[in-house]
């Protein structure tokens, strides 16, 4: 979202500016390193081909599949940035304890629709959060839309109302199915079992309940507004082939 599926989040400086990876909205991404690995076998075989745009659209892709979600065909031919956008990640990217609307208006500025949108969303269904981002919801009280058996499994997995940014101390976005992409996210939703706090407005929100309703009670219909939301991000604001380049190393810009 951040100037569209360029890389940009990759490099580690560009033209005296800093990463966007040191944005407090970065935090927890990691194991850069294999998109690196990834890129150093691709310019062995073929150099100057795949750009690192491409490497990042197609693991999100991969990823998807091996989670069993959908597969989700993709285009190839994205262009690198030559810059790091810091300034603009928080203008673009919403925040953990982010309200629904603004969720929304970001995605619709890129084309995505709030079907699509809660489409998205659905990608909670895997992966966890650092217990940073939750203990909003735990401390000083309990937010009242959290079910109160899932409020105690939170608070114990995030026992302080400070916790350590370096702790390995998170809960998981689904206890059931942790490691699939499936409906059961829109399930926890109607059990008020939300994760993050814009997860739980998808239920109560006019604009977003119906489509919530609809995900939880048919899977495949899910799958089929993820594939075609996550195919439309993956597309968004491609760079022109003259803004861009194919990098050498996903880190850093091509010099000369």
């Amino acid at each position: 979202m951040v100037g569209g599926c360029d890389a940009s989040i990759l490099l580690v400086t560009a033209a005296g500016a800093m990463s966007e990876q040191t944005s407090q909205r970065s935090f927890g991404m990691r194991n850069f390193k294999y998109v690196a690995t990834i890129k150093d076998a691709l310019e062995r075989e073929c150099p100057a081909t795949v750009s690192c745009a491409d490497i990042v659209a197609l693991s999100a892709r991969d990823g998807v599949a091996l989670l069993g979600g959908p597969y989700v065909p993709m285009k190839m031919g994205r262009k690198d940035s030559r810059v790091s956008r810091l300034e603009a990640v928080e203008d673009s990217i919403p925040n953990h304890d982010s309200d629904i609307s603004l969720v929304l208006s970001r995605f619709q500025s890129i084309g995505i629709n709030v079907e699509g949108t809660v489409a998205l969303l659905g990608s909670h269904s895997v992966g966890r959060v650092h217990c940073v981002n939750l203990v909003h919801r735990l401390y000083p009280a309990v937010d009242p839309t959290l079910d109160p058996d899932y409020a105690a499994y939170l608070k114990g997995r995030c026992p302080s109302p400070e916790p350590d940014p370096t702790a390995v101390a998170y809960g998981r976005n689904d206890r059931e199915t942790p490691m699939t992409i499936d409906n059961m996210y829109y399930k926890h939703l109607l059990q008020h079992k939300g994760l993050l706090r814009v997860d739980q407005q998808l239920a109560s929100d006019p604009s977003t309940a119906p489509f919530v309703a609809k995900m939880a009670a048919d899977n495949g219909y899910f799958y089929e507004r993820f594939a075609d939301a996550l195919l439309l991000l993956s597309e968004s604001n491609p760079l022109p082939s003259d803004k861009g380049e194919v990098r050498k190393d996903c880190r850093f810009v091509n010099s000369g």
